[in-house]
């Protein structure tokens, strides 16, 4: 476990690991006792330095290490959370340059909920999230990592604010119950050839579940 002076050390380094578009080693690497509470705070420090030094906003959050092949292969068996704020949304349709902005970056094909009012756990069901929602979409996630080469453990990322960096929301909003989210599937596609697909009962089996 880390101390108080150390949490705020790693906020700061990632903070500007962040800023200056540069790569850290790994915490875990360093530190063989951090452990997800100190990557939380961490996580936190460093999401409190945005908000402070660049005027940003949160308006969200992120779910990740939703997946078994994830877990998995992070040795973890619940998802973890980031913060997303108002700097981090690119709109649908608008240029937007990697390089000025990310460092290693990767897509990842969403279900984006838009809540109509709070969720305040603990004992929040499947059934709670989907009535709290207004309305869900297709989002694109572009999750990047300030730790070098993607070499992570679950407190690195969780640390990395769950190694959150761009979101796009899509078009086509629709009631969270139109759907069974389970069923629901996403090819991701570029310049014209397949690369992957999916299916929401990927997320821990239903992408309700996960929030």
């Amino acid at each position: 476990m880390l101390d108080e002076n150390k949490i705020s050390q790693l906020s700061e380094e990632l903070y500007q690991a962040l800023r200056n578009q540069q790569t850290i080693s790994p915490l875990t690497d360093r530190f063989t006792d951090i452990t997800i509470d100190d990557a939380y705070h961490i996580s936190l420090g460093m999401v409190n330095k945005r908000i402070a030094n660049d005027n940003e906003k949160i308006v969200g959050k992120k779910i990740g290490v939703t997946s078994k092949p994830v877990q998995d292969m992070l040795g973890v068996f619940q998802p973890d959370f980031g913060f997303l704020t108002d700097t981090m949304r690119v709109q649908n349709r608008s240029s937007f340059s990697i390089e000025d902005s990310l460092i290693q970056p990767r897509a990842e094909a969403e279900i984006a909920f838009i809540l109509k009012e709070d969720l305040l756990g603990p004992g929040i069901s499947k059934e709670d999230v989907i009535a709290a929602t207004d309305k869900i979409l297709p989002c694109f996630e572009i999750v990047d990592s300030r730790i070098e080469n993607w070499n992570i453990k679950i407190q690195d990322t969780v640390a990395d604010n769950a190694s959150c960096g761009i979101f796009v929301l899509g078009e086509g909003a629709c009631s969270p119950e139109k759907f069974s989210m389970e069923e629901l599937s996403v090819e991701v596609i570029k310049n014209g050839e397949f690369l992957s697909e999916g299916k929401g009962s990927a997320v821990q089996g239903h992408p309700a579940q996960a929030v």
